[in-house]
């Protein structure tokens, strides 16, 4: 940890692209531009992430994962690591565990972000 209380290495944990962005990006770009190195790992590739009868599942995968290398090009995240586990059906299983503990002991971050899983809407929408 550096003198500041900033990590030099972290780690996002997240169900979804763009969950990231929703609740931690102030902190990870305050966090990047005092140095610190951050690894974002997404259990999912968004890809049921829309309403729109004509779009693949392969095609929204494909969308929001640009936008995430995007948004942590942004935020000067320097990876992000997507598991590839289905949207909308995410479970916590063993396997999903020991992605996600191969993960931090690859990456060893000093301080692992991650959203409250008992939440499934913030402010109580869910749309």
């Amino acid at each position: 940890m550096k003198e500041n209380g900033i990590p030099q290495r972290a780690m996002g944990i997240f169900a979804h692209p763009d969950d990231p962005e929703f609740t931690v990006a102030g902190t990870v770009a305050k966090w990047t531009q005092a140095g610190c190195h951050v690894v974002y790992v997404l259990c999912t590739d968004g890809d049921v992430g829309t309403r729109d009868p004509d779009m693949t599942r392969e095609q929204m995968a494909a969308i929001r994962r640009q936008e995430q290398r995007e948004a942590c090009r942004v935020l000067g995240v320097a990876e992000v690591v997507f598991l590839g586990y289905g949207d909308g059906v995410l479970q916590p299983t063993l396997e999903l565990r020991r992605d996600l503990v191969r993960a931090i002991r690859q990456h060893k971050p000093e301080v692992v972000l991650c959203g409250d899983p008992t939440v499934l809407f913030f402010g109580g929408r869910g749309d």
